[in-house]
């Protein structure tokens, strides 16, 4: 029993060394956003197209920021700037309006091509793990699948999205403990409210009674985490369907969802057509110009 009460304090101060010499180290963006970078946004993130362009240059900072202290590191598949750039936005949504966040109980993104089972193999049966957060030795890493990160931003009508998912547990886990109550953005006051809240849905999902995915009902950290993709993916429904729910998760989060339009179309720019970035020029002479210029090397 000494033994492993020594093993996991070694690993707790190991973690706190961590989390202070990862804060110490912290880095800003220095550099203008990349073009191509903004190209992916527009094209596959609806929370930055709603966005009016001093938010939009905002949550173009977070990014840039989060990908200067977070390695991406892909296991059994390679990673590329939209892998990246998808990573970093499922991190900022859910704290988009706190303007010092920094994930500083997270150092690397593992993303694998698909499932993985809890030993994190890729290959052979029970691999039904779309998401993880990394504990004990795998302490301030995190594992995505590749295929679950692209599906939740290509479909929003579902309410669901991995990696934000796995973005909101890091939330709840900063205070200190993941139990489904983010202390750190919760007011005192909205915490029993909260809990019976919780406990009242959860509930609704074994009684069959719930619009809320059933896998939220496992426990009240899967349901904060399984009810903030329901807001962040579909807002107005989620506020039709569960007002009361909504309002406890606005103040969580310090975003009415419910008020950002959502709904667009799957873009396509051709290379004449003015920039969505609305800089007054062509698309091929502004954020498709990186594109073009390779497109026509020989």
């Amino acid at each position: 029993m000494n033994v492993i009460i020594a093993i996991a304090v070694s690993f707790i101060i190991i973690y706190i060394a961590k989390k202070l010499i990862f804060k110490n180290n912290w880095k800003t963006p220095k550099q203008a956003f990349v073009s191509e970078w903004r190209l992916i946004l527009i094209e596959n993130v609806n929370f930055y197209s709603s966005l009016n362009s001093d938010e939009k240059s905002r949550f173009e900072f977070k990014v840039q920021e989060f990908l200067l202290n977070c390695r991406i590191t892909g296991i059994e598949t390679n990673v590329n700037t939209k892998d990246k750039v998808l990573i970093a936005s499922s991190a900022i949504i859910p704290i988009f309006e706190f303007q010092d966040w920094k994930y500083i109980n997270l150092y690397e993104v593992l993303l694998y091509p698909g499932m993985f089972d809890e030993k994190f193999q890729t290959k052979g049966p029970d691999r039904n793990i779309m998401g993880m957060v990394g504990t004990g030795y795998m302490e301030g890493k995190m594992i995505l699948s590749k295929a679950a990160l692209y599906h939740g931003f290509a479909n929003y009508s579902d309410k669901k999205n991995t990696a934000i998912h796995e973005f909101v547990h890091l939330i709840d886990k900063l205070d200190g403990s993941t139990d489904g109550i983010p202390e750190l953005l919760l007011d005192k006051k909205y915490t029993i409210p909260w809990l019976n809240l919780i406990n009242e849905k959860i509930e609704e999902i074994y009684q069959d009674k719930s619009d809320i995915n059933p896998y939220g009902g496992t426990n009240r950290q899967e349901f904060f985490s399984v009810i903030s993709e329901y807001f962040f993916e579909r807002p107005k429904l989620l506020a039709s369907k569960h007002p009361e729910l909504y309002g406890l998760l606005e103040k969580i989060f310090k975003q009415d969802m419910a008020a950002r339009s959502l709904n667009k179309k799957k873009l396509r720019i051709r290379r004449n057509d003015p920039c969505p970035c609305n800089s007054g020029l062509k698309f091929k002479k502004c954020c498709g110009s990186t594109h073009y210029k390779k497109s026509h090397q020989p």
